[in-house]
């Protein structure tokens, strides 16, 4: 839930980043200035990026924790068994170690995203979060 929260104070700092740099872009194409409209223009494409990459990744994030709930209610989350560290993190020795059956089950399952969403969360677990990340992004395709 924490991370929720984190990412709902980014979404708003960035949504207010986002007004200050339209109000500046507005102000630059009102110069009249060749200049001044092209930086205007440049600042008005960088907000509608900045909002379809914000919109992205709260998707992403929702459809992550979706499918992990599912998981979780099915009690199939990797790394349950694993010992943990005081902060609760999984240990990184004992993540690394498990990696591979939960390598072995997605290449096994190539359709299966509960498979892929396990090795998604094995990936995080051994610190590799572009792969976790390309591996959750999978789980969700297949999910749907």
């Amino acid at each position: 839930m924490r991370a929720f929260g984190g990412a709902v104070l980014m979404a708003l700092l960035l949504v207010l980043y986002l007004v200050v740099v339209v109000t500046r872009a507005v102000a630059f194409l009102q110069t009249g200035q060749p200049v001044g409209v092209a930086i205007g223009v440049a600042l008005l494409v960088l907000p509608v990026i900045g909002a379809y990459l914000l919109v992205r990744e709260l998707l992403f994030g929702l459809q992550a924790t979706r499918l992990t709930r599912r998981l979780r209610a099915e009690g199939a989350l990797p790394g349950d068994d694993l010992p943990r560290r005081a902060s609760g993190r999984v240990e990184r020795a004992a993540a690394d170690a498990a990696f591979d059956r939960y390598a072995e089950a997605a290449e096994a399952g190539p359709d299966d995203w509960r498979a892929w969403l396990r090795l998604g969360l094995a990936y995080d677990m051994a610190g590799d979060r572009r792969r976790a990340r390309a591996a959750v992004r999978r789980a969700i395709a297949l999910s749907r």
